[in-house]
């Protein structure tokens, strides 16, 4: 791994702890990577030339110490960058001012040998003035001469595609803006090119895309190039011709004063190369010295008093919502995989049968909910069913009523019972007949102790009125018990007396409500609804197989019920609203039947 070297961290306080530490080697570009995901850079507005630096980090002082390190070393590579360029232009004008400066000493020495072989100490007027005049003019000839020269370097920089960074500065004598702007614009693209080479891969868009704008631009710069040497060669042209006539003129002048002439003017041209080169190396060096970083902080990293991440607010949401979620999912599996009956719209999809009543669920310890004068959530839903059996056509003609449900446990009795203290409390004679001759339960429920009923009536034992006694629950409310329990209760129900005994009551009571056996496990119902004018079919909430009910119309076709409606019993209450009056859900109650508890 090379050389590993632990600096102290100034945060850490080692009077805190005393345990051991600890060290991972972890590549830098995970790190990087990992850094570059929670790093947010935006813009302050559309306008502005502010942009906003974010870093999420567990340590809020690390995070500032990135932000503020990656600051500094963005500064620093801006500062580079131009210092870069004027290192270069100083590196080529100390080259140029070496050679000047050795061409001057040469012409120097050959001035003063000429001068002391010759004996020339002084010129005349007239060859001061042509002096002057050639002076000038050689002068001219060497500007295009470097300019021709430098732009010699820069198209063979250019065409030799040298990424070495010895860039020619367009600033040295060459005086056109595009050839400079082009020359800048190949400098930053070269070395955005240099530095992502360093960084992405080869086949990058954005590395292809700065490599395609280098081989466009190079173009541009050598046609610009070649476009000024032509102009420089036409005015290096016309200034030869014009040192032709001045040469035409050394002619008349002496030879030794012409000697001496050419030495000076020879002189005097490298001296202002000389000068000029002075000037632009103390240009460079006081643009190198003055260089700063484009980029201004405004303010340095400053981490927030609060945590930023969890949102303790957020997190208290989610897992509220969570929660929710979790129980209303476990509600919703647990009733999707429910066997039983849970709502109406369970019923109305399973049967075509009428739904005429619901029997909302309560704890209750007596079984018979409806009272004279009781306005109870459960007595009005009774209330209720009583008001809806003329839609059945139950009235002054039609007054028989079978109730029944598909397996034992539904309410039937429950039904039953109240249904006729329902109807007992408008002031008509009721007369409730319980034809259960396998598990009879509205004897216990009406806290009635008759020995004969049904089934000794059947079988010929006693007669009809020593049957019907009248009940303590209603003067109008009257009972027909089933008697002790036959060996055989369908051929007992088969006999034809049950037409007789039904008949008889039609005649005496103005309604016959009838309990009868449920029809899954045995057959009666389907005896005894034909003596019936309709049929209540008793569904429990939670209780009433789906299945039983699925096959409910096709039970009725093979063996029909007459007039069939269905009674929801035992309702419960579902959500967080629960009214007192008039739309609650539920009921329970109990009673013993040979000292076993039974719900109904």
């Amino acid at each position: 791994y090379g050389k590993l070297k632990f600096s102290e961290n100034r945060s850490f306080n080692k009077f805190q702890t005393k345990q051991a530490f600890y060290f991972s080697l972890v590549q830098p570009k995970k790190i990087s990577n990992k850094l570059l995901k929670s790093l947010k850079v935006s813009a302050s507005n559309k306008l502005a030339t502010i942009i906003d630096l974010s870093l999420r980090d567990a340590v809020p002082r690390r995070a500032e110490d990135i932000l503020n390190e990656l600051i500094n070393a963005y500064n620093q590579a801006a500062i580079t960058d131009k210092n870069t360029l004027a290192a270069n232009t100083l590196a080529f004008v100390d080259d140029r001012l070496n050679a000047v400066t050795h061409e001057l000493d040469s012409i120097e020495r050959a001035i003063q040998k000429f001068k002391s072989g010759s004996g020339a100490i002084d010129i005349s007027t007239q060859g001061k003035l042509f002096l002057q005049n050639v002076s000038e003019n050689d002068q001219k000839l060497s500007d295009v001469n470097m300019k021709i020269a430098v732009l010699d370097k820069v198209e063979k920089f250019i065409e030799t595609g040298d990424k070495s960074g010895s860039i020619i500065p367009s600033t040295l004598g060459i005086s056109d803006p595009v050839l400079s702007q082009l020359l800048e614009k190949l400098y930053n693209y070269e070395l955005e090119y240099e530095k992502l080479k360093n960084t992405v891969a080869e086949n990058n868009p954005i590395l292809l895309t700065v490599k395609d704008q280098i081989k466009k631009i190079r173009p541009n710069i050598v046609q610009n190039i070649q476009s000024q040497r032509a102009s420089l060669m036409a005015g290096k042209g016309n200034l030869s011709s014009t040192n032709g006539g001045y040469n035409s003129m050394l002619q008349a002048i002496p030879r030794k004063e012409r000697e001496l002439l050419e030495i000076s003017r020879e002189q005097s041209i490298k001296s202002n190369i000389y000068a000029f080169l002075l000037q632009k190396r103390e240009e460079s060096a006081i643009s190198s010295a003055a260089a700063v970083s484009d980029v201004k902080v405004i303010d340095l990293a400053q981490s927030s008093s609060d945590p930023v991440s969890p949102n303790k607010k957020i997190v208290y949401l989610i897992s509220f919502i969570a929660a929710l979620a979790f129980v209303v999912g476990l509600i919703t599996l647990r009733e999707a995989l429910n066997r039983t009956i849970l709502y109406r719209k369970d019923i109305e999809a399973l049967t075509d049968v009428t739904v005429i009543g619901e029997v909302s669920y309560q704890n209750v310890t007596n079984p018979i909910v409806v009272e004279d004068g009781k306005r109870t959530v459960i007595a009005e839903d009774f209330r209720k069913i009583r008001a809806s059996l003329p839609f059945l056509g139950i009235g002054t003609n039609k007054k028989k009523i079978l109730v029944t449900s598909s397996i034992p446990g539904e309410g039937k009795s429950f039904v039953a019972v109240n249904l006729a203290q329902t109807l007992a409390l408008t002031g008509k004679k009721v007369v409730l007949v319980d034809m259960d001759l396998n598990k009879p339960s509205l004897g216990v429920i009406i806290n009635s102790d008759a020995k004969n009923g049904v089934s000794e009536y059947l079988s010929n034992q006693t007669e009809l009125e020593e049957i019907i006694r009248r009940t303590q629950v209603n003067e109008n409310l009257f009972f027909v018990s089933a008697g002790a329990l036959p060996p055989n209760p369908s051929e007992l129900l088969s006999n034809g007396k049950v037409k007789s005994l039904i008949k008889y009551l039609e005649n005496s009571f103005d309604y016959v409500i009838i309990d009868s056996a449920p029809t899954t496990p045995v057959s009666d119902a389907f005896l005894l609804t034909n003596y019936c004018d309709s049929t209540l079919f008793v569904i429990r909430h939670r209780y009433t197989p789906k299945m039983l009910i699925r096959r409910l119309d096709e039970t009725i076709r093979i063996n029909p019920l007459i007039n069939t409606a269905i009674i929801f019993n035992g309702v419960r209450d579902r959500g967080f609203v629960k009214n007192n009056y008039g739309y609650g859900y539920g009921y329970v109650y109990k009673y013993s039947i040979d000292n076993a508890n039974q719900k109904a």
